[in-house]
């Protein structure tokens, strides 16, 4: 499959002569000058992988990593002329998979997009593996989730909230990271429409919030998913 991938990139020039370069790969690269028309991208369209400067016009590239890896799971290689010590390791901290420091040849950029390319397909076919043993399972492409091999009916934010409590099974996930890694619910404020939603999704599961088997209330931070 030919490789799509995303670009938040100011230096038009640049970015014209990478995208020039990885389409000779067959590797489709969309370039964004304006980091919120770049964000706002995500949400519109399926990426393989982001490409991201750091120092953009009106927003900090560190931020925009911070952003995207808590709404997607998307790989993220920084390419940025900040060689400075202290933002390679912020930016891996905060989810980027790979750190390039400008100026580089366009062709270590494409070995590197391969490389963190081969890694996600590896994880994602293990991860996949894993929840297919459990109850749910995730089908990611046609937004759809499985209980017990049968389809559910869900709203998007439905979806949204089952998928990332999936994602992170066994683990307390906190109101507020449900609610950032939604799309729908992107508002802090949601905090009850988030207490609705989870009542729904336990009323399709067959369960109720007072003798749960699956999604379990945290007191004062969240749920956990235990499938």
């Amino acid at each position: 499959m030919q490789p799509n991938l995303l670009m938040i990139e100011d230096d038009v020039e640049l970015a014209q002569i990478l995208c020039d370069f990885l389409k000779r790969y067959n590797i489709t690269v969309t370039n964004y000058d304006d980091p919120y028309l770049g964000i706002s991208a995500l949400s519109l369209k399926k990426y393989d992988l982001l490409i991201l400067d750091l120092s953009l016009p009106g927003m900090d590239g560190l931020e925009i990593c911070k952003e995207v890896r808590a709404k997607n799971d998307i790989p993220i290689i920084i390419s940025s002329a900040r060689s400075d010590l202290e933002d390679k390791i912020i930016g891996l901290e905060l989810g980027a998979d790979d750190y390039l420091p400008k100026p580089y040849e366009p062709k270590e950029l494409y070995a590197r997009i391969m490389s963190v390319l081969r890694r996600y397909k590896k994880s994602n076919l293990a991860h996949e593996e894993e929840i297919l043993t459990c109850s749910l399972a995730i089908k990611e492409d046609a937004h759809i989730i499985y209980f017990n091999n049968t389809p559910l009916s869900l709203t998007p934010a439905e979806y949204e909230v089952l998928a990332h409590l999936i994602k992170k099974n066994n683990c307390v996930v906190s109101r507020a990271e449900l609610i950032n890694s939604s799309l729908t619910l992107n508002d802090e404020n949601e905090s009850r429409s988030l207490d609705v939603l989870i009542s729904r999704i336990r009323t399709k599961l067959g369960e109720s919030s007072k003798e749960p088997k699956l999604i379990h209330s945290v007191r004062g931070i969240g749920y956990r998913l235990q499938a």
